[in-house]
């Protein structure tokens, strides 16, 4: 494994995802690091050094727009789930 640092920007090989490490963890003998693009923590023995073109930053701002966009649909489908339907339906039989 390569020595990453808080600052260093890694990609995540599988997806390509590139971010800004923002912690490192060590839990059962393996590291993990945590990226601000997706605020994930990844397995470090996945992770090659990114190139800074490849890096997109992206604003706190943004992620919690994002993230009341998410909350947002969540309770959106929620209440969907909760409609009762029962006085749309038909009756009779003609």
């Amino acid at each position: 494994m390569i020595s990453v640092q808080v600052g260093d920007l890694m990609k995540y090989a599988p997806t390509s995802t590139v971010g800004k490490v923002t912690d490192i963890k060590e839990k059962d003998g393996r590291v993990w690091v945590r990226l601000d693009f997706t605020d994930l923590y990844y397995d470090a023995v996945h992770l090659i050094p990114a190139d800074p073109s490849e890096y997109i930053e992206v604003s706190f701002k943004e992620h919690k727009s994002a993230e009341r966009g998410r909350e947002a649909i969540e309770e959106l489908q929620k209440e969907l789930g909760e409609v009762d339907t029962s006085e749309m339906m038909p009756s009779g039989g003609g």
